[in-house]
């Protein structure tokens, strides 16, 4: 059978999501499964996608395809590129707070993150008045893939531009037609694609995250990988139900400021549906200028609830980008540990949100995601 090493991968994907050593529960066996049929559907996209001489965007990573602690308020693209030929990538710049480009010597592989050849934004390029741009990338020696990140700080105003690639060499030509053996070969492509990026982004949370003391986050720093205006701090934490975790950050003149949470499998906690991820802009910003988010499992009533979700442990990043200067410890986050019936005496501007508004704030998210994945 030609699709027997995707096959077999698949067999062997499953060992890997059912020896995940954060296993304990149905809970997180279920979304394990989940994050493999993503991880199935991505493989195959990866894999057909693999195209340099004729190459085009496809999506990374997405709602229902997710991998690497996905922002959920980023749009991610990725071109496969050949080192020795050129490209032109042409596109209508979006009303997003940042669209940035990255040009990588690989993918992400268990051991190592791929070398960054190049990371700019759109600052950097000439745009006309009409919003349209060309860039020329190439030819660069050990260059291979392309990506693409267009970052939403407003979800309901800001809304995608148009991308698109080809080699420039080649326009108006036709690739070779298909042939039974190069399908096959694909198939077996996917399949490594599969493993590496299970055991991948498994190893990635263990190296960045775990070794970290629980219930604390990092200061920002660079953004490991290479993107030059984005700094993180990162950090992951194990809570009681009636425990809540106090995250306070200033609030920054940043284009893009955004917290979010993820699982055990190192991706996303559902942001469409739960508020589980906010940015600067849709959260509130208490009149020292501080934002004070609250991680907890119960709903503590506040406006800045990051929902759990059942989760007893995960991880929390939060991230800045399009920065015009280097964050210091000033700029991060602070961590306070209390009970949740505590809060009122431990929020200096405590205020409540109806059950009621609570609702039409995730009914927002879902209509904005909806748009935005449209787009």
């Amino acid at each position: 059978m030609r699709t027997q090493p995707f096959a077999d991968a698949i067999r062997e994907a499953e060992q890997i999501i059912t020896g995940a050593p954060h296993v304990d529960s149905e809970q997180d066996l279920a979304e394990g499964y989940d994050y493999l049929a993503g991880s199935i559907r991505a493989s195959l996209q990866m894999a057909w996608a693999y195209e340099r001489d004729f190459p085009y965007f496809v999506r990374s990573t997405g709602p229902y395809t997710k991998l690497g602690l996905d922002n959920p308020d980023t749009l991610y693209f990725h071109a496969w590129l050949r080192d020795d030929a050129e490209y032109v990538v042409t596109g209508v710049r979006g009303t997003t707070a940042d669209l940035s480009f990255q040009l990588l010597t690989g993918d992400y592989t268990p051991v190592e993150v791929p070398g960054s050849l190049a990371a700019f934004d759109d600052r950097e390029i000439d745009i006309a008045v009409d919003g349209s741009y060309t860039i020329t990338i190439g030819p660069a020696a050990g260059a291979a893939m392309l990506v693409v990140r267009e970052v939403f700080h407003d979800w309901a105003a800001e809304r995608p531009g148009t991308l698109r690639i080809h080699r420039a060499d080649l326009a108006g030509a036709a690739p070779r037609p298909l042939t039974l053996d190069r399908t096959t070969k694909r198939y077996g492509v996917a399949g490594k694609i599969l493993i590496s990026r299970l055991r991948t982004f498994l190893a990635f949370a263990e190296r960045f995250y775990l070794g970290l003391p629980v219930n604390t986050l990092t200061p920002p720093r660079p953004t490991p990988g290479g993107l030059s205006t984005q700094y993180s701090s990162v950090g992951h934490y194990d809570l009681a139900d009636d425990q809540a975790m106090i995250v306070t950050v200033p609030a920054s003149d940043a284009p893009y400021q955004g917290i979010q949470l993820g699982s055990m499998w190192y991706v996303s906690l559902d942001y469409i549906n739960h508020q589980t991820s906010l940015t600067a802009a849709q959260a509130r910003i208490d009149p020292d200028g501080m934002i004070r988010y609250v991680i907890s499992e119960r709903n503590p009533g506040v406006t800045n609830w990051l929902e759990r979700t059942g989760h007893r442990r995960g991880y929390v990043q939060l991230r800045w980008q399009r920065l015009s200067r280097p964050l210091t410890a000033a700029d991060g986050p602070t961590v306070d540990l209390v009970a949740v019936d505590d809060l009122p005496k431990q929020l200096p501007y405590h205020e409540t949100i109806s059950a009621a508004a609570y609702r039409e704030r995730i009914a927002a998210r879902q209509a904005a995601t909806a748009t935005r994945m449209l787009g």
